[in-house]
């Protein structure tokens, strides 16, 4: 049972920081009490990031916050950008909400109960009868997942119509009470936004079909320290090791080449890989292990610099790009997250039969 993608869009949040105020801001909050910033904040120039978005306005990072209002700002930025992907993809699928059978929700930066799409039940005009599947904990592999997790529920509900949106609030982790290297790591590339995608077993009425493959996953074991969040009562902490760069380039090739054969495909049939830009250093250490031409991943390094890496949804970004630059074939989409797991995705865009 063939899987399309009928509508894909993309949302930001209100306040856009670059990266040179970012720095300045951090330089006040970090400099006088944590030796190591000066050599570290080298990184804000070398990150390949010029802005990112936030759901919070910069001023209020100086301040200092608990987990209470981590999390309602979280829920009021998340349930807006929810919004405005969703309705964006739902317009671009020409599809209502009522008309969502199954709606997706994968978010790794905040809690909310009710859900995500249940807090915006009314706006979305969903049926009473939707079917609800929140996911958490992915992290930046959220992006690749939760679309094969929503191909998996279109192909075994034929004619259904799912809804998958994708949100993440990263800026809200900020961190100036433990002084840790990743902390001021994950002031250089984080951001926040949204994506959504609409997803059917029934053929788009128009324009270049994308037909949606079975997703592969890969997890390493006695790798749980390499990336997530450390709890604590002030909030989620990032677990960002500085490995990953080696770690993609020693591990990165054998993971792919599993999820190719997974797909039934080979390396010399995928006419674009399609990545989750973690970093600068990682999409140069993802083009070394694929042996791919330097600089090939174009769509991953602009949404890098525009965006910075907003986890989940960053992926989703690229594939819009990508499919936006006009690019057909075979692709394969794929991402990297907390457990420590490779999530891929096979997928084609062909022309619309006449």
């Amino acid at each position: 049972m063939s899987v399309y993608l009928h509508g894909l869009s993309t949302a930001l949040p209100p306040h856009c920081l670059t990266q040179s105020e970012v720095k300045e801001r951090a330089a006040v909050i970090f400099s006088q009490k944590y030796p190591q910033f000066d050599r570290l904040s080298k990184t804000f120039e070398t990150a390949g990031i010029d802005r990112r978005y936030s759901v919070v306005p910069i001023d209020w990072f100086s301040a200092e916050h608990g987990w209470s209002d981590r999390n309602t700002a979280f829920i009021s930025g998340a349930k807006s950008m929810f919004i405005a992907a969703a309705q964006r993809a739902l317009e671009d699928a020409g599809w209502s909400g009522a008309e969502v059978d199954c709606v997706v929700t994968v978010t790794s930066t905040g809690i909310a109960t009710p859900s995500l799409e249940a807090q915006v039940f009314g706006e979305m005009g969903f049926r009473e009868d939707i079917m609800r599947v929140p996911v958490f904990g992915l992290g930046c592999a959220g992006g690749v997942s939760g679309l094969s997790t929503a191909q998996i529920l279109a192909a075994g509900r034929p004619g259904s119509k799912v809804l998958l949106v994708v949100v993440e609030a990263c800026s809200l982790s900020f961190r100036a009470d433990r002084l840790q290297n990743a902390d001021i790591i994950a002031t250089v590339l984080f951001g926040d936004g949204s994506a959504a995608a609409c997803i059917c077993t029934d053929l788009p009425a128009a324009g270049n079909v994308v037909t949606l493959g079975r997703g592969h996953q890969k997890i390493w074991p006695d790798t749980l320290d390499i990336m997530g969040w450390d709890v604590d009562e002030a909030g989620f902490g990032v677990v960002f090791d500085r490995s990953i760069p080696a770690f993609v380039s020693a591990e990165f090739a054998v993971a792919t080449k599993g999820a190719l054969e997974a797909a039934d495909l080979d390396h010399v049939q995928i006419d674009r890989y399609v990545c989750h830009p973690g970093g600068a250093k990682v999409v140069d250490a993802i083009e070394d292990a694929l042996h791919l031409e330097h600089g090939s991943l174009d769509a991953e390094r602009d949404t890098l610099r525009t965006t910075g890496n907003m986890s989940a949804p960053t992926v989703m970004f690229v594939i819009k790009a990508v499919l936006q630059a006009g690019h057909t074939g075979q692709m394969m989409s794929c991402a990297l997250g907390p457990g420590f797991t490779a999530s891929f995705l096979p997928f084609q865009v062909s022309a619309q039969a006449a």
